[in-house]
């Protein structure tokens, strides 16, 4: 797990250390920052489901101004922490520890990127983009990036939110959503 590009470019991320937290590979991260490179250039992020702040990292490394991590695990917590020390990324990042509506809550900037990748298969997602609306968090241009397993499809429309684009990465769908809807 590395940094692809940017200011941070080839450096190596501590991973976790079971298999509780599923890191997105680089092969999708890859694709999914050749979708969002309009977006990322001074960009407010959100890595809701932060892990290891492997998707926050890459966006700050690629010349996004500030990201907000958010993790429910302790562990999980202290491994940004470490990731984001390492990269020396301390004074554009927030770390907020808690669950996705207590991290969501937290934040006091309107988000141009909103980087999601719940636990498979717990049904959160719906959640998210429902805490999301509530908080008035997407910037009018913003992008919501969803990253769920393939056979967990969501809808075009989701919360107000409209699907823009979706890829399939072997076992995994990437579904990228705008408030662009027809009011």
């Amino acid at each position: 797990m590395r940094i692809i590009a940017g200011d941070f470019k080839g450096r190596k991320l501590q991973p976790p250390k079971d298999y509780s937290v599923r890191p997105t590979t680089d092969k999708v991260k890859e694709a999914v920052f050749s979708m969002l490179a309009p977006y990322v250039r001074d960009a407010c992020v959100i890595d809701l489901f932060g892990g290891s702040g492997n998707l926050g990292l890459e966006a700050l490394s690629r010349g996004a101004k500030k990201c907000y991590f958010g993790d429910n695990s302790r562990e999980s917590i202290a491994l940004i922490r470490s990731n984001v020390e390492y990269c020396r990324a301390q004074d554009r990042s927030v770390i907020c520890p808690g669950d996705y509506k207590k991290v969501l809550a937290s934040v006091r900037d309107k988000a141009d990127i909103i980087l999601l990748d719940p636990p498979y298969k717990m049904g959160l997602m719906e959640g998210c983009f429902e805490a999301i609306r509530e908080n008035d968090l997407l910037a009018e241009d913003g992008v919501i990036v969803a990253e769920h397993g393939y056979r967990e499809e969501l809808p075009d429309l989701f919360e107000g939110y409209v699907k823009l684009k979706e890829k399939k990465y072997g076992s995994i769908l990437v579904s990228v959503y705008g408030s662009r809807e027809e009011e």
